[in-house]
């Protein structure tokens, strides 16, 4: 376990080293000579992008690589192959290759392993078949564990003992969540008090690149809640949905989530450590079928927790956005309560998108379990359907992707809030997880 001072250090010297290389033009040594093997993965990715409309969710580098995908349209065999013989090069050059910058050792991982999903999802797109599990080791690079019926049933039983009334424990759920809808024309008030609150917050530990900031939008029609849409120049899109009622609770997570210190802050540290600092332009395209989205994801989702802990975040919404939103404030410690364990019930979506996506399951059956599973109207789980439908193996980085991340943080950064923040703040400058 490293110390919060050794974190720190490590830290200082990769934005030194950033300011440093983007002041003087110029990248430190690279021996492994991998710049050439990254332009292709980031042309490869781009290309494979025009046959899978899901695939880039961002890219700010250089324009040349962009039109060098445009201008030769490769097919999808093509670009399986092409991956191929890029991830056999890295593979055959891993034991001679001279490891004295760890930021290199994991630049090099880190292609490997986006090559690999890169193959995975040309492989998909050709029409292979892959299990749940098969598909998220290959894409993402972590298994999913399995619950049974009987878990989350047992914490269904929890919920029950916190909703007390009439009625069955899905109307009594909805109910109580129709009493915490933050009202359409105060949405937008309680989320920038949201967001001004976790930005606050993040700054007390991580100095943000100067000029960051995102423009904040509300859409319908997406089969997503809401999503960052990074631009390059520190500069994100966040999108939120409202084609159903917003509960106070999305006002956090949305708010830490997609912007501070989730994925806002993870691109820019890495656009401001990596790829303006290091001059690594594979940093600057993000496919969303790959590994990294097991850190993007997880650690948007542990910022929340980094940002508001208990009993902050319930005292922060009770004093400030309730009052917002016009909301009760006496419900904000049960509904803390019942949040908690929404939060174990998250895992039930990874259980019906494995059972829907193998086959063993309908779609009729499939938006039954999730009603069942996290108390939702047949429209709201209709719509989670369709999100494992366009997305498929994905949602497992939104929960075992936030273990993963909370167990490195633990490991690295040890019990105090310092030494928790550096080791977060290190990962998000970084190529990956390094383990040891």
């Amino acid at each position: 376990m490293k110390s919060s001072h050794r974190l720190r250090a490590i830290v200082a010297a990769a934005v030194a080293a950033a300011v440093t290389a983007s002041a003087c033009g110029s990248e430190p040594a690279d021996p492994t000579a991998l710049d050439p093997i990254a332009r292709s993965y980031v042309v490869l990715g781009l290309s494979l992008g025009a046959h899978d409309l899901h695939y880039v969710d961002a890219y700010y580098g250089p324009d040349s690589l962009r039109q060098a995908a445009l201008q030769d349209p490769l097919s999808v065999v093509t670009i399986r192959n092409r991956a191929e013989a890029l991830l056999t090069l890295l593979e055959t050059n891993a034991a001679s290759g001279d490891y004295a910058d760890t930021l290199v050792q994991m630049r090099h991982e880190y292609l490997r392993g986006q090559l690999r999903a890169m193959i995975a999802r040309a492989r998909m797109l050709m029409g292979d078949s892959l299990s749940f599990d098969e598909e998220a080791v290959q894409l993402f690079g972590a298994r999913p564990p399995k619950f049974s019926d009987a878990h989350f049933d047992s914490l269904l039983t929890k919920l029950d003992s916190l909703l007390p009334g009439e009625g069955t424990l899905a109307v009594r759920s909805q109910r109580f969540r129709d009493q915490l809808a933050i009202p359409a024309a105060r949405v937008d008030t309680v989320f920038r008090r949201a967001i001004a609150a976790c930005r606050e917050r993040t700054m007390e530990h991580i100095t943000l690149p100067e000029g960051e900031r995102f423009d904040l939008e509300y859409v319908k029609g997406t089969p997503w809640n809401a999503y960052n849409w990074y631009k390059g120049g520190f500069v994100s899109l966040i999108q939120v949905n409202t084609d159903m009622p917003i509960l106070i609770d999305r006002a956090i997570d949305l708010a830490c989530h997609e912007g501070y210190p989730g994925h806002h802050v993870y691109n820019a540290l890495i656009e401001e450590t990596l790829v303006r600092g290091r001059g690594w332009t594979e940093f600057a395209f993000y496919p969303l079928f790959s590994p990294q989205s097991l850190i993007a994801e997880g650690s948007a989702n542990l910022g929340i927790d980094m940002a508001f802990p208990e009993p902050m975040r319930t005292q922060f919404e009770r004093d400030s956005l309730y009052p917002l939103a016009g909301l009760d404030t006496s419900l904000a410690e049960r509904n803390a309560g019942v949040r908690r364990i929404n939060e174990q019930l998250n895992y039930a979506r990874n259980e019906v998108a494995r059972r829907y996506l193998n086959g063993e399951i309908d779609r009729a059956a499939a938006e039954l379990a999730m009603a069942r599973y996290w108390l939702s109207s047949a429209e709201a789980a209709a719509k989670t359907v369709r999100f494992i439908d366009t997305y498929r193996s994905y949602v497992i980085n939104y929960n075992r992707g936030r273990d993963i991340v909370a167990e490195w943080v633990q490991q690295h950064g040890g019990e105090t809030t310092d030494g928790r923040w550096a080791a977060y703040e290190a990962l998000l400058r970084a190529p990956g997880m390094k383990q040891h």
